[in-house]
C-alpha cells in the first residue's frame, strides 16, 4: 500500500460532505497486515510494542436542549489492533456528532468507545475534556535536534541503506522536524517531528538525517511510516533498545502520534509540540 493510492478509488475518495447526523458507518478501517507483511512482520510476533495516540481538537455535539458542547478528545489505539482507522473517515465520523443530541458527555464517550473499538477490532480508549480543563502543554521534542547537519540529499523515498553505525556504544535521544510523507488516500502532505531513543552502536547522524528526509515523497499512513522506520533502524543499526515516536501536525482537527518501542512503556502522554 505504501506507494499507491488505491484507496482513492474506494468510498474515501467520494466522501466530501459532512454527515448531518451521527453516523458510525463513516469510519473506514484499514488492515495493518498488508504493509506489515511487506516489512517482513508477522502479526503474531511483532518486534515492537506500540500505541497510536490521536488528539481531536474539533469535537462537538448538542445537549438535550440543542445547545452545542465542545471538548478536546484523546484517543489511544493499540498497535496490536487488526485495523488502523483512516484519518479522513475519522474526521467525518467526529463531525457527524455536531448536530446530534446526547444526554451528556459520558454518553458521547461510551458511543465513541463502542464505534472506534469495533472499527479497530480492539479496545480503544477515549477521554473527553472540556476545553477549559484540557491539559495539553506545549512540549519540546526529546533529545538533540539533528536538522542543522550539512548534508546533501539525493533520496526522497525510504532508503535504509543510508543508515550506518560506528563502534562507540551509546544511549541517546535524537529528533528531527524534517519528516514529511504523503497521505495514500488524498495525496496531501503529512508533516511530523520524529523522536528516536536508542541504546546500542552509535548511529551516524548524517545518514540518519538523510534517511528521515528520504520519506519526503513516500505515500503511506502515519502508523506504517513509523513502523517502517523502526524496522529499518532495528535491522541496520541493531540497537539493544529502540523507540520511534512521530508527532504529526493536525489536519482537520486531528493529530496522529504513533509510538513504537522495543519495551512496553512508558507510553508518552498527550503533550503537543509547537506545530501541533
Amino acid at each position: 500500500m505504501s506507494e499507491h493510492t488505491s484507496n482513492s478509488h474506494g468510498p474515501l475518495g467520494q466522501q466530501t460532505a459532512y454527515a448531518s447526523s451521527y453516523d458510525p458507518g463513516l469510519l473506514f478501517p484499514i488492515a495493518r497486515v498488508e504493509t506489515r507483511a511487506s516489512l517482513g512482520l508477522s502479526e503474531s510476533a511483532l518486534p515492537f510494542y506500540g500505541t497510536d495516540l490521536w488528539t481531536g481538537y474539533e469535537v462537538s455535539w448538542l445537549d438535550e436542549c440543542g445547545k452545542p458542547i465542545v471538548a478536546v478528545a484523546q484517543f489511544r489505539l493499540p498497535c496490536t489492533s487488526p485495523n488502523l482507522i483512516e484519518s479522513k473517515s475519522f474526521k467525518l465520523y467526529l463531525n457527524s456528532y455536531n448536530q446530534s443530541r446526547f444526554a451528556g458527555q459520558e454518553q458521547v464517550r461510551a458511543q465513541m468507545i463502542q464505534d472506534l473499538s469495533a472499527a479497530a477490532g480492539a479496545d480503544v480508549s477515549v477521554q473527553l475534556e472540556p476545553v477549559a480543563d484540557a491539559q495539553l502543554p506545549i512540549a519540546e521534542a526529546g533529545g538533540e535536534c539533528i536538522d542543522a547537519l550539512p548534508v546533501t540529499i539525493e533520496h526522497y523515498h525510504p532508503a535504509p541503506e543510508l543508515l550506518a553505525t560506528g563502534a562507540e556504544w551509546v544511549e541517546e535521544r535524537l529528533h528531527s522536524h524534517l519528516l514529511k510523507s504523503n497521505c495514500p488516500v488524498t495525496g496531501q502532505p503529512d508533516w511530523a517531528t520524529v523522536e528516536i531513543h536508542y541504546r546500542g552502536p552509535k548511529i551516524e547522524r548524517e545518514g540518519l538525517l538523510k534517511y528521515v528526509v528520504s520519506f519526503r515523497e513516500h505515500q503511506d499512513f502515519h502508523e506504517h511510516c513509523v513502523e517502517r522506520m523502526f524496522v529499518d533502524l532495528q535491522a541496520r543499526c541493531q540497537p539493544e533498545f529502540l523507540t520511534v515516536f512521530a508527532r504529526y501536525t493536525r489536519r482537520g482537527g486531528l493529530d496522529i502520534n504513533p509510538w513504537r518501542s522495543s519495551a512496553p512503556g512508558p507510553v508518552p502522554g498527550f503533550e503537543r509540540l509547537v506545530r501541533q
